[in-house]
Parts: C-alpha cells; sequence; structure tokens
C-alpha cells in the first residue's frame, strides 16, 4: 500500500503541491490523470524519493520513503522518470540488467541473468537483445526501459508518462503489457498519463489531480464522469458508452 499522508511541496507562493492525502490499495493499475501542471509528475516523484517533501509523510509497503534505506527501498519500489539519459551504445540486454543492480551491486550473477532473461521475454525484446538502444525505435526502447523496471522485481512500480512519445499501437502494446505485469506478476503499478481513454480503459483506479490537489479518486466508471471529467480538465468533455466500457469525447 503506498499512504499520502499531508503531503506539501511548495514551489512558491503561487505553485503549491498539497496538502494531498491518498491511500493507494495493494495490485492492479492506478493512473494519475489531469492537465499540465497538476502536480502528477511532481506526486510521482516524491513517492520515487526523487523530490523531497516540504511537509508530510509517505510510505510505501511501511517504509517512509523519506527515512528508508535506500538498498530496502530499492527492493520494494521502483521509478522510472520519462527523461532517460542512459549512453545509447548500450545493448538492450545491458540496459535491463540494470534492473538487478540492487541485488548484484553490478556483479550479475546466474540467477540474475535469468530473470533478466524473463523480462526480456516478457516485454517480447528477444530479437532485440543484442541490439544498441540508438537502433531502435521509440517504442521499442521504451520497452526495454520499463523492462528494465520491471527485472528489479519490487512490488510497487512507478512510472511517469510511459507513452510519452509513442503512437496508438506501441501505446496500445505498452498498456498490455503493463496489465499483464499487473495481473500476472502481481505488481502495483502507478503511471502518469494523459490519455483519459487509455487510463479508464486499463486502469483499476483513477486518481484525478489538479492545481496540485487530488479532487477524484477512484474506480474507471466513478471518475468516467462528464461533469467531473469537464471540471477537472477545464474543458468540456461528453463521456459515452462504447463496446468495452465509457470513453470521453473532449472538444
Amino acid at each position: 500500500m503506498i499512504t499520502l499522508r499531508d503531503v506539501r511541496k511548495n514551489y512558491s507562493s503561487e505553485v503549491v503541491i498539497g496538502p494531498v492525502d491518498l491511500t493507494i490499495p495493494n495490485g492492479g493499475i492506478t493512473a494519475l490523470v489531469g492537465p499540465n501542471g497538476a502536480g502528477k509528475s511532481t506526486l510521482l516523484t516524491m513517492i520515487g524519493r526523487l523530490l523531497g517533501l516540504d511537509s508530510g509523510t509517505i510510505e510505501v509497503a511501511g517504509y517512509d520513503v523519506s527515512t528508508a534505506d535506500s538498498n530496502d527501498l530499492a527492493k520494494i519500489l521502483s521509478i522510472l522518470r520519462q527523461e532517460n539519459h542512459f549512453v545509447t551504445r548500450l545493448t538492450v540486454r545491458q540496459l535491463v540488467s540494470f534492473g538487478r543492480f540492487p541485488y548484484s551491486k553490478g556483479r550479475i550473477t546466474n540467477a540474475d541473468e535469468k530473470i533478466v532473461s524473463k523480462a526480456i521475454d516478457f516485454f517480447d525484446l528477444r530479437d532485440l537483445e543484442n541490439r544498441y538502444l540508438d537502433q531502435l525505435s521509440g517504442g521499442q526502447r521504451q520497452r526495454a526501459y520499463v523492462a528494465m523496471v520491471l527485472c528489479q522485481q519490487t512490488e510497487f512500480v512507478l512510472l511517469d508518462e510511459p507513452l510519452n512519445n509513442l503512437d496508438m499501437r506501441h501505446s496500445v502494446l505498452m498498456m498490455q503489457h503493463l496489465h499483464r505485469a499487473a495481473t500476472e506478476l502481481g505488481r502495483t503499478i502507478m503511471l502518469v498519463l494523459h490519455d483519459i481513454n487509455f487510463a479508464a480503459h486499463y486502469s483499476d483506479y483513477i486518481c484525478a489531480v489538479k492545481d496540485g490537489l487530488i479532487t477524484h479518486f477512484g474506480p474507471p466508471d466513478e471518475i468516467m464522469n462528464a461533469q467531473i471529467l469537464s471540471q477537472v480538465f477545464d474543458t468540456q468533455v461528453d463521456v459515452i458508452d462504447g463496446p468495452r466500457g465509457p470513453i470521453a469525447v473532449y472538444y
């Protein structure tokens, strides 16, 4: 379980995140949605301890992220930010192997290699494992980064805009992989998404963020409401019944 209590981050007198009180249950996918600048990525990076809090507490599986030992935290919580700056002359397998660092400290064992191979197979990267990152398409590279995070074998996985720069086909494939990771591997995945329809179709919970505050939290059927979405995104949104659930139409 991820728990935020009275979490605040002050950037200036005009830009404030919080106070935020939020509980993310174990299992499934929770999508953070909201307009640009709402504070979605800031919340995610605070949970992942890449950004400090000004006040409040964040706990992941009972660990206070502000005080927990880094090695202990790295075995229960992993995070992938939007900005990936790895040296491009790495192969896919080398990149995915970085996910084993909390355990191997750079000395990969046979057991680690098996875990790396499973992550590569899970994301359908076997044919690409010896290619360099700069030889991949954007969608292939993004799969490799997420495979690296899954290879860390943490119960909690944080992903900041994993669909960034992906076309529709690759976005669907990515969400299908993440859904499988949540259901088949038992991971608790929290991610930032810009497409509310992807969030509605693949998530178990949607957390709406606006002006640094949590405005709504619940299952997709509760959040996919025209009045709620219009208020969150400051634009007219209609919700219609689609063949696989509600669909937001905005204009």
